[in-house]
């Protein structure tokens, strides 16, 4: 007897393919079940959605082709994990394979049936006590199911928590009989974290109904913030649950180890997941907490392939398991956690959509940063570093404190310019400069990654006098160290100033190496783009300095005040964090902030450390404007040979929408092009589609799909390369 079974394969919106493809099988699969097929040429990896015993109407068992193998000894992806990715694929308007092939590790999609069968049984060997083995636990196979001590429940293990303050104390309180998703909004050094970790815990202790052993997804929006993070939870749950019990996935894992933690997490060993946003796809089985930490986050939506929010998902992926939970009175909790919240979140929180609990003191009865503006247009002309906060830093260093730094952007200098004949160090393949990075003498494009070696005269007109013009971290870090040379640590040392960001720490275990120079008192000054600005907890800092923060005042994007607010007030929340050792400083910790600006209104709500008023004004000048949350929004982005191609799709698009479902409920804005306009010999343009309601423009989106299909093979879109839809976007 033959079956038929649907499979979904890694194809994208735009190729036309369909969601599905069917195959033959002599076996009935599983809905879930991973299965290598051909396609075309290849053989892939996909996952069945469906099967059924009788071929699609006219289709015959001639016109299908076999699956080649099933990958024997995987528990099929469950139910609820084929839900999420359906949604997903739905709302954000993806293919259903560019979705779920996407969120299975690399290596996974390389190995056949033979391959994945050798895999597991070297895991379930390492897995296995051997009592003549003498290999250390840290040796030992970190991804094994965990074995508690002499047959014991977790619940029985000491409970290795801290002293909790007064606000940590009501904020778990009210997580145990939360109903609906929280928004935690602690003020920085709050101790939001001791919250996660014994949320955690209580989450770990639940037994499952039906003996799957409860986990927990603990996301972050970025890698660099996943060492500091990861070591708490070890060294709070390690000793409770095994040594394979937390577990990381990320993009700056190998290969391998993104397998080795997906199994884990799939075969229920793995308790605590920790990653960034592509790990809100992880299978977890047992799933019964999702922590969302720093949700404000624009990491947490996606910006390539499939654009999804992982933010948004957690709250729809919570939902499931807690449907799926209910007969047995179970739920699955999400927490949304952030010092500024993003304005979204905080509106739902308005309207009772989730439940907001404050922490607004710090650990320690610590005082926040307080903020001190300098007016640059008093201050000497062409000054790197105003003289009153260099003092101000001097000061600090000379008592054996820290400074931070923050310049958000990288490289030594954005371009480099002859002034003869204006010269200007463009990228040939893009419409952006190449930035100038001096320690390696390169010229090196941040969009398509195009390389040169800096010339030794202008190539215009051999001009040898070439400068750089503007300044990044890596210039702003040569110029401190030369302004405070002559100050001396309490040990008479020079201060030692470092930098962080995506070059510094590009090679495995310079990030932790970074970390722990600088916790360890060895760094006086750290310089660093917003990678330094959140989610790290330094204790020794107590100066905050933020350079160049004008640039985001009159942006055109109506989400700068947002972004500019979040970036500045969680910048400043690295100082002053540990009360103790500001009480035997003797001072108050201090942001500075230089400024064109001095009077603008952001500044003045930053100084109160107000975000509740900062989001009210917002969300009432986005109530007028009709912008989100108060309207939804979706970009229609083109590609293609020529910017004339590129926007003659869009306009197509548009025209051919008419007599659509709820066209009249939908601006469809003229095509223009990116800012950005060209990338890597790519033309880019985008087409702004906007509806005061989400329901509409869900279901003109679906409508409009085959119309955009049909549009691409129109003559007046030749030399399209790519099109895609981006829902709820962050920038336009």
């Amino acid at each position: 007897m033959a079956f038929w079974p649907n499979v979904i394969v890694a194809t994208p919106a735009h190729s036309g393919m369909g969601h599905t493809l069917t195959y033959r099988s002599e076996l009935s699969l599983t809905p879930g079940s991973l299965v290598r097929v051909p396609l075309g040429t290849r053989e892939v990896l996909g996952v069945v959605w469906d099967c059924g015993d009788q071929p699609p109407e006219g289709l015959s068992q001639a016109q299908t082709k076999a699956v080649a193998s099933v990958l024997e000894g995987l528990p099929a992806l469950n139910g609820r994990w084929l839900q999420l990715v359906r949604f997903a694929s739905q709302y954000y308007q993806r293919g259903l394979g560019e979705v779920a092939l996407a969120a299975l590790p690399p290596q996974l999609r390389e190995l056949d049936g033979v391959q994945l069968a050798r895999r597991l049984k070297k895991r379930a060997k390492q897995a296995s006590p051997d009592p003549k083995a003498s290999r250390s636990p840290a040796v030992a196979d970190r991804e094994a199911a965990p074995a508690l001590p002499d047959g014991q429940s977790p619940a029985e293990n000491p409970p290795l928590t801290q002293t909790l303050s007064a606000e940590q104390a009501e904020a778990l309180a009210s997580l145990e009989h939360a109903t609906a998703p929280i928004l935690l909004h602690g003020a920085t050094g709050s101790g939001k974290t001791e919250v996660y970790l014994q949320t955690t815990r209580r989450a770990l202790d639940t037994v499952s109904p039906d003996g799957v052993l409860t986990q927990v997804l603990v996301m972050v929006p970025e890698i660099n913030l996943t060492p500091q993070l990861e070591a708490r939870f070890r060294e709070r749950f390690e000793p409770l649950y095994g040594a394979g019990a937390v577990v990381c996935l990320h993009s700056g894992m190998t290969p391998a180890q993104r397998l080795a933690s997906w199994l884990s997490a799939h075969t229920g060993g793995a308790r605590i997941v920790l990653g960034t946003r592509m790990a809100i796809f992880a299978s977890l089985p047992g799933l019964r907490l999702i922590v969302v930490d720093e949700e404000h986050d624009p990491s947490y939506k996606s910006q390539e392939g499939a654009r999804y929010s992982a933010r948004d998902l957690a709250v729809y992926r919570a939902k499931i398991e807690t449907d799926a939970l209910a007969a047995s009175g179970q739920r699955c909790q999400v927490i949304l956690g952030s010092a500024t919240p993003s304005l979204e979140s905080w509106h739902a929180a308005d309207l009772g959509r989730y439940l907001r609990l404050a922490m607004p003191g710090r650990i320690g009865g610590g005082a926040l940063p307080r903020l001190r503006l300098i007016d640059m247009n008093n201050q000497p002309k062409g000054a790197v570093v105003a003289p009153p906060l260099l003092a101000a830093m001097a000061e600090r260093i000379q008592r054996g404190e820290q400074c931070l730094v923050l310049l958000n952007r990288r490289g030594y200098a954005p371009v480099l310019a002859c002034h003869d004949c204006g010269w200007k160090s463009g990228c040939p393949h893009c419409s952006a400069y190449r930035v100038f990075h001096k320690l390696d003498r390169t010229l090196r494009c941040h969009h398509c990654g195009f390389t040169e070696r800096v010339p030794r005269a202008c190539p215009d007109c051999g001009n040898l006098d070439i400068a750089p013009v503007g300044r990044g971290t890596e210039q702003l870090e040569e110029q401190l160290a030369a302004l405070l040379a002559d100050v001396r640590r309490p040990d008479g040392q020079p201060p030692r100033v470092a930098r962080m960001d995506a070059d510094t720490t590009r090679l495995k275990g310079s990030l932790e190496s970074q970390l722990a120079a600088l916790h360890s008192g060895e760094v006086d000054v750290l310089v660093g783009t917003q990678m330094i600005a959140k989610g790290h907890d330094f204790r020794r800092i107590t100066l905050v300095a933020g350079l160049n923060a004008d640039s985001a005042l009159f942006a055109s994007d109506y989400r700068a005040p947002e972004r500019l607010f979040a970036l500045l007030m969680q910048a400043g929340g690295r100082a002053g964090r540990d009360a103790a050792f500001m009480g035997a400083q003797g001072g108050a910790s201090e942001m500075w902030i230089q400024t064109w600006y001095p009077d603008h209104p952001l500044f003045a709500t930053l100084k109160l450390h107000d975000y509740p008023g900062f989001a009210t004004e917002q969300l009432h000048e986005r109530e007028i404007a009709g912008m989100p949350p108060y309207g939804a929004q979706a970009l229609l982005r083109a590609d293609a040979r020529t910017q004339a191609a590129a926007q003659a799709f869009l306009n197509l698009a548009a025209e051919q929408a008419i007599g659509l479902p709820h066209r009249d409920d939908i601006t469809l804005y003229p095509a223009v092009p990116l800012t950005i306009q060209r990338v890597a010999n790519v033309e880019r343009a985008q087409m702004l589609v906007e509806s005061g309601s989400r329901a509409a423009l869900q279901r003109f989106l679906a409508a409009w799909q085959p119309v955009l299909h049909a549009a691409r093979s129109a003559p007046e879109a030749r030399g399209l390369v790519r099109w895609a839809v981006d829902v709820d976007p962050l920038a336009i």
